[in-house]
C-alpha cells in the first residue's frame, strides 16, 4: 500500500471525524449534518483513493476494491441525504442510513483484513 504523507494522513483522520460529527448532528440540525458529513466524506474518500495498492496480490486487490466500494457508499449516502433535505428525487426519507451502514461495514471489514494480508505478503 502506498503510504500517505503526514498532511494526507491528517486530512484522512479529519474527514473521518467530520463524518462522525456530521451524522451525530442529524438529530439537532439536518442541514448542518449534510454539509459537515459531506465535507468529511469527500476528504475521507479522496485520501482513501490516494492510498493505492500497487502489488499483485489478488486478495489485497479484492479488499482494496471493497474499500473503495465502501467510500462510494459514503458518497451515495451524502446524495441521499441531500435528496431528503431538499425533497427531490426518489429518496425522501432516511434511506441514506442504509448506504452509510453498508459503507461502514465494508470499511470496518477491510480495516482489519488489509493489515493481515500485508503481513502475510511481507513474510512470504
Amino acid at each position: 500500500m502506498k503510504e500517505l504523507t503526514p498532511l494526507e494522513n491528517y486530512c484522512f483522520r479529519c474527514g473521518a471525524i467530520l463524518m462522525l460529527v456530521g451524522v451525530a448532528l442529524f438529530i439537532v440540525s439536518p442541514v448542518a449534518c449534510m454539509y459537515i458529513y459531506g465535507t468529511g466524506a469527500l476528504m475521507f474518500t479522496l485520501m482513501q483513493v490516494r492510498a493505492e495498492y500497487q502489488g499483485r496480490n489478488l486478495t489485497l486487490m479484492r479488499l482494496r476494491r471493497q474499500q473503495l466500494l465502501g467510500c462510494c457508499c459514503f458518497i451515495v449516502a451524502l446524495v441521499m441525504m441531500s435528496m431528503q433535505q431538499h425533497n427531490w428525487g426518489p429518496f425522501r426519507r432516511q434511506e441514506w442510513i442504509v448506504a452509510l451502514t453498508i459503507g461502514c461495514m465494508l470499511e470496518l471489514y477491510t480495516s482489519f483484513r488489509i493489515p493481515q494480508e500485508l503481513k502475510k505478503e511481507n513474510k512470504g
